[in-house]
């Protein structure tokens, strides 16, 4: 049985990805055999987490910026301890960009890989 916050990430990614109800079910019985998140083990876990990370299905367009860079992001924003505003001039400054979503896949690397470097540097 999972704990708490594996099954709270697996409800944002749900919510984050809008997928239905039905398609949320289907896809845990078709990944791992259950139809609950609750029933799933901790190798369940990872191979669901797995599925939408690389799953074509969950990006903004072909080009477009992936869930899983998506949700890199997000996490080194968590550990630079930046809000919303901060890391939106960051990206008008470095990319010309208001969003996130507005990335494509390549400039989601670069603007992860220089996350990557801000937080190394204060460490």
């Amino acid at each position: 049985m999972l704990d708490h916050k594996k099954l709270a990430v697996i409800h944002i990614v749900k919510k984050e990805l809008k997928i239905s109800e039905q398609e949320y079910r289907d896809t845990l019985e078709k990944i791992s055999g259950v139809r609950s998140a609750k029933d799933l083990d901790n190798s369940d876990f990872q191979r669901l987490m797995r599925y939408f990370a690389k799953s074509g299905h969950y990006r903004a367009s072909r080009e477009g910026i992936t869930f899983r860079q998506r949700m890199y992001i997000k996490h080194l924003l968590q550990d630079l301890a930046w809000d919303a505003t901060h890391y939106t001039n960051f990206l008008k400054k470095y990319y010309k960009i208001s969003e996130t979503e507005a990335l494509s896949k390549k400039e989601a690397g670069k603007v992860i890989e220089s996350l990557k470097h801000i937080l190394a540097g204060r460490k």
